[in-house]
């Protein structure tokens, strides 16, 4: 039989304990007793009481002072107080401080029953809040992500695993995936969501200006330094640094970056006193690192300190099947920001969205649906509405094999490259390697093809289907 709930009592009299403790297990409930009120605050991690049944005059702790200390280390659970018959305005006091009820001894026991029950009742609405509170907080943190593909799911669950620790967090994808969101769900669903998120992008500034920038400068460290001015590690003090396209950031600022992921310690620029900040450090970058490291541009020591954990955004390509409620959110926010009803899509115009590759990823969708709720002049977005690349003839299907003979090597050579860049899920390396020709000539090819279906499929170079970018090898 399940119980009907857990009860604490505290008394420092044995036999009114044990007398009480008989009584409720006897109603069903499952008991704890506790001698005095140093003996009870030890019990409560252990046993969890949804009503805790204390005496108010005990020696050492009494009732009230207890109870005081024990509402923080459990908010959700019930007091009520028990007190002699002369002693009412001590019970009205414990009422004051977050008693729910009180009980005047000698205990009438049918009135015992009826007040531990409504307790009971009490402390599990309090219990259901707080799980309620707790998923809102978890539905502001995870739930404007729109994440049905399997990839980006993966990508929240590890989300959810890592925000509650301190460990360096690497994020990578493609321009526009939406990487800075992602610190900002690891950085509100941690420990320090109550700090500053501070961000920085370091392609954005010169070596000299970002070392400022990260770490400060005193007085006079350089032209127009005119003051003391505080980095981005100070301004982020017990809480997250999120550094943007990581991958920029000059190799003599990397040997600084490094020493604080070791010691968390550094030194202002043009200053001597070593500073010490409690700053988690999430990085992001839209190139392979492993890349810049082969270049000589990008310190290794450094990426194993920022690769605790990576986390992979997938491009939006490859996650097709978000694109109609992802297109659905955006059309909410544009079609209110502008002052419209917008119903949603024409079934041709989805279809737009859907077939296309979107090179810009989730950003490129952003805008082409702003777009499209700004020039919206009826009750859908429709095929006209959205950018031209999106709403020209979509390309022809990539499964379709070409004709040999029959077909051009233009029609060839791309069939070979895209099937290969599905193949290997989109990464040009992988594929540059399988094809046996250079990632930026695929690149090349990719915007060729683009270009080619906006302007209706005519293809470049006609009379030379095998011409390639100065410099570049044949396919």
């Amino acid at each position: 039989m399940a119980s009907r709930g857990r009860i604490l009592i505290v008394d420092d009299e044995a036999n009114a304990r044990a007398a009480l403790s008989e009584i409720l297990r006897e109603e069903g409930y499952t008991t704890e007793t506790a001698a005095d009120g140093f003996k009870a605050l030890g019990k409560l991690e252990e046993f969890a009481p949804d009503v805790v049944l204390t005496d108010l005059k005990m020696p050492g702790l009494d009732g009230i002072r207890m109870m005081e200390k024990a509402q923080l280390a459990l908010p959700d659970a019930t007091f009520v107080v028990m007190t002699a018959f002369g002693t009412i305005s001590s019970a009205v006091e414990a009422v004051k401080k977050g008693a729910y009820n009180y009980l005047t001894k000698p205990l009438d026991f049918s009135v015992l029953a009826v007040v531990v029950e409504r307790a009971v009742e009490r402390a599990r609405l309090l219990q259901e809040n707080s799980r309620l509170r707790e998923r809102l907080r978890e539905r502001n943190a995870f739930g404007h992500v729109i994440a049905s593909h399997p990839s980006m799911a993966k990508v929240l669950r590890l989300v959810e695993q890592v925000a509650p620790s301190r460990a360096s967090v690497l994020i990578v994808g493609e321009t526009g995936t939406g990487k800075e969101l992602i610190a900002e769900m690891i950085h509100r669903a941690s420990p320090r969501a109550k700090a500053p998120l501070v961000r920085l992008n370091c392609a954005a500034l010169s070596e000299s200006l970002l070392e400022s920038e990260l770490f400060g400068h005193e007085r006079g460290a350089f032209t127009g330094a005119v003051g003391r001015r505080e980095g981005r590690f100070e301004q982020a003090s017990g809480g997250t640094l999120f550094l943007d396209e990581v991958s920029e950031i000059p190799l003599a600022t990397q040997v600084k970056l490094l020493r604080f992921l070791q010691e968390r310690t550094f030194e202002r620029v043009g200053g001597n006193e070593t500073l010490k900040v409690d700053v988690r450090i999430l990085a992001a970058s839209n190139r392979d690192l492993r890349q810049r490291i082969a270049e000589g541009v990008f310190r290794e020591d450094l990426y194993y300190r920022l690769n605790v954990v990576t986390l992979e955004i997938p491009p939006l390509r490859e996650r097709r099947s978000d694109i109609p409620e992802l297109a659905t959110f955006f059309l909410g926010r544009y079609a209110q920001e502008n002052g419209k009803r917008i119903e949603g899509f024409t079934d041709e115009a989805l279809s737009a969205l859907t077939s296309y590759s979107f090179p810009g990823n989730v950003r490129e969708l952003e805008n082409a649906i702003e777009r499209a709720a700004v020039l919206c002049d009826g009750a859908r977005i429709e095929l006209r509405h959205l950018p031209a690349q999106m709403s020209s003839e979509p390309a022809e299907s990539v499964d379709a094999m070409p004709r040999v003979p029959g077909s051009t090597i233009y029609d060839l050579e791309r069939y070979a490259i895209l099937r290969t860049l599905e193949a290997c899920k989109g990464s040009t390396s992988k594929a540059a390697t399988i094809l046996g020709i250079s990632p930026r000539k695929i690149q090349y090819k990719l915007h060729e093809y683009s270009a080619a279906n906006a302007r209706g499929r005519a293809r470049p170079g006609d009379g030379a289907p095998g011409e390639s970018p100065e410099g570049e090898e044949g396919a």
